[in-house]
C-alpha cells in the first residue's frame, strides 16, 4: 500500500551508484518452543561470518571486509516473544558486529539503531561503517534487526505482486470512489498482516524493542548501554532510557523524533519539514551560477513540481517495466530525494526526465522509499513500519478526521500536505490496539544523552530535538544544533558535529548544551 514517510522516519541513505539508495529493510526469524532456556541474559552468542542479506533486508551481497581486513560477524540472540511472559516462546533477534580495533582501550559495544521504524540494522551498519571507523577504535560496532524487522520475527503482509499493485494506487483521493478504494486498501493490508503475522503483531511495540536492547546489553556483557540512535532510533533510545535510566551509558540521539507529538501532529510537522527542504532545494538550484534546469526562481521550481503532480494524477508516465509513475509514486520519490543534499542532483535529473515524458528516476526513488529491491522483491519495511507505528500509537483516524485536517496540511505544504494527511489512515483498521498517544521518554537519573537537531531536517524537524531534551528531564539531554540540510547530522561529514560526538563517545567529554555547529 502506498506508504508516506511516518512521523518517526527512516535514516538518511547512502548513494550507491545509480542503485541510488540503500532500501532499508526488514524480515525473517523463527519462534522457538517452550523448551528453550529461560536464562536468556547468560546465553552465549555464536558469532559467524555474515550471509548475504535476504530480500527482506534489502538483498545484495554479504558485507565487504573491514578496512583492517577483519570480517563482519553475525549472530542470533534469543528474546521472549512476549515480555509479559519471559519464560514463554522466544524469537530470534538478528545481530551484526565489527569488533574494536585492539582491546587495550576498548570501552565496550556501541549499539546502533538507524531508524524506520522498520530499518534493518544488519543491512545498514556495514553500508555506513566507513563513517563510524573512528568509533571502532574503542567500541565493537553492533547493530540488529529490531523485532518485526529483517531476520527478527518479521512482520509479513502482502506478496510482491500485490505490493506492486498497491503501490500503483492513488493515496491522495479526490473523489468518494477513490476514498473508498483507499479505505479498502488499508483494510485488506491490515487483514493480510493479521493473517500472516498475527502472533507477532501485539509484540512489536517500541517498549518491547527497548527490553530487547536491555537484554542485548546483558548478553554482550556491558555494564551500561552505549548507544547511537538515528531518526526513530532516538525514540527507541528515549524509551529505553525511561525504562532503564540507571543502565544508560554514553548515548547519542541524531535526527531526533519529537516525543511529545500525536501521529497527527507528527505528520503535520513532517509536511512542514519536507516543504522547507523542498524550498531549500529550490533556492539552492536557482542560486547556482548556471541556470537551474527546472525553474528560474524558487517559486517557479515549486510551481512546476505542483503542476507535474497534478498532471500525473490523471496521466501517469512510463515508469519501470509495466509500472507507471503515478502522482503518489512521484510524491514519494521527491520526498525520498530530500533526505540528503547528496540526492538533490537526482531530484533535478528526475524532474527533467519527467518533464520530457519518462518517470524512471523518480520511480527508482519511490521504490527506495517503499523498500522495493532492484530484482522486484520487497523488504518488509512497509509491513514493519506500519505494524510498529500502529502498535505504538493509540489514535485511529477516520476519513472525516483527515478531510477536516486537509486545509491545515495543505497550508503547511502544497506539495506534501495531502500525501501526509491521507497517510494518517494507515492504522484505521489495524488489528492491534495502540499503546499511547505518544512515547514516554522521561528518564530522570539517566547519564547525559547528546541530542543533535538539524535545522534543515525534513523528516524529523529541528524543533523535535529541543522537545526531546525537555522530555528526557533536567540534567539528561544535552542539546547540539547543526545548521545543515538532510536527515541527520553526524553522517553529513560536518567536522564540528563529529568532533563533539567523537569526544563524547570516545573520551566522555560532554559538550556544552546549546553548542551550535554550521
Amino acid at each position: 500500500m502506498p506508504t508516506p514517510p511516518p512521523p518517526a522516519n527512516r535514516p538518511r541513505t547512502a548513494v550507491l551508484g545509480m542503485a541510488l539508495l540503500l532500501a532499508l529493510a526488514a524480515t525473517t526469524l523463527t519462534a522457538c518452543g517452550d523448551d528453550q532456556p529461560t536464562d536468556l541474559p547468560t546465553q552465549n552468542l555464536s558469532w559467524k561470518s555474515c550471509p548475504d542479506p535476504d530480500s527482506a533486508q534489502g538483498g545484495g551481497e554479504a558485507p565487504s571486509p573491514l578496512p583492517d581486513g577483519g570480517e563482519w560477524q553475525c549472530a542470533t540472540m534469543k528474546a521472549p516473544l512476549d515480555w509479559d511472559e519471559p519464560e514463554g516462546d522466544t524469537i530470534g533477534i538478528a545481530l551484526i558486529r565489527a569488533e574494536a580495533v585492539g582491546e587495550q582501550n576498548r570501552i565496550g559495544s556501541l549499539i546502533f539503531n538507524f531508524g524506520g521504524p522498520g530499518g534493518s540494522g544488519v543491512a545498514t551498519l556495514p553500508a555506513f561503517a566507513e563513517g563510524y571507523e573512528t568509533l571502532r577504535t574503542r567500541y565493537d560496532l553492533v547493530s540488529f534487526d529490531p523485532r518485526g524487522v529483517g531476520r527478527s520475527a518479521p512482520v509479513t503482509c502482502e506478496d510482491e505482486e500485490r505490493l506492486d499493485e498497491l503501490n500503483q494506487e492513488d493515496s491522495t483521493p479526490d473523489t468518494p470512489a477513490e476514498e473508498r478504494t483507499l479505505v479498502e486498501i488499508t483494510q485488506t493490508f491490515g487483514a493480510a498482516c493479521e493473517q500472516n503475522s498475527g502472533e507477532v503483531l501485539p509484540h512489536v511495540r517500541t517498549t518491547d524493542a527497548a527490553r530487547d536492547l536491555e537484554l542485548l546489553r546483558q548478553v554482550l556483557g556491558d555494564d551500561a548501554l552505549h548507544y547511537f540512535g538515528i531518526s526513530y532510533g532516538t525514540e527507541l533510545g528515549g524509551v529505553y532510557a525511561r525504562l532503564f535510566p540507571e543502565k544508560v551509558g554514553r548515548a547519542v540521539f541524531d535526527a531526533v523524533v519529537d516525543p511529545t507529538l500525536t501521529p497527527e501532529e507528527g505528520s503535520l510537522g513532517q509536511a512542514k519539514g519536507f516543504q522547507l527542504a523542498l524550498e531549500n532545494y529550490a533556492k539552492d538550484c536557482t542560486s547556482k551560477v548556471e541556470d537551474c534546469p527546472v525553474g528560474d526562481t524558487p517559486q517557479e521550481v515549486q510551481d512546476r513540481i505542483a503542476e507535474l503532480l497534478r498532471d500525473l494524477d490523471a496521466n501517469p508516465l512510463p515508469g519501470s517495466g509495466e509500472r507507471e509513475l503515478t502522482q503518489t509514486a512521484a510524491t514519494g520519490g521527491i520526498a525520498q530525494s530530500l533526505y540528503s543534499q547528496d540526492f538533490w542532483e537526482y531530484l533535478t535529473e528526475g524532474l527533467l526526465e519527467a518533464y520530457a515524458g519518462s518517470g524512471q528516476i523518480l520511480m527508482s526513488l519511490s521504490d527506495a522509499m517503499n523498500g522495493r529491491n532492484p530484482d522486484g522483491t520487497y523488504s518488509n519495511i512497509q509491513a514493519a513500519n506500519t505494524a510498529i507505528n500502529c502498535a505504538d500509537a493509540k489514535p485511529r483516524y477516520s476519513v472525516a478526521d483527515v478531510k477536516a485536517k486537509l486545509p491545515e496540511f495543505r497550508e503547511a505544504s502544497p506539495i506534501f500536505g495531502d500525501y501526509l494527511a491521507w497517510g494518517m489512515l494507515g492504522c484505521r483498521d489495524w488489528p492491534v490496539e495502540g499503546a499511547a498517544d505518544h512515547p514516554d521518554v522521561s528518564a530522570g537519573g539517566s547519564a547525559p544523552i547528546l541530542v543533535i537537531g538539524n535545522t534543515g531536517d525534513p523528516a524529523t524537524p529541528y524543533a523535535g530535538a529541543k522537545r526531546m531534551v525537555e522530555a528526557l528531564g533536567e540534567g539528561v539531554g544535552v542539546e547540539l544544533t547543526y545548521k545543515g540540510e538532510g536527515h541527520g547530522a553526524y553522517d553529513s561529514g560536518n567536522a564540528c558535529v563529529q568532533k563533539a560526538v567523537n569526544g563524547y563517545l570516545l573520551d566522555g567529554e560532554t559538550p556544552s548544551s546549546g553548542t551550535v555547529c554550521s
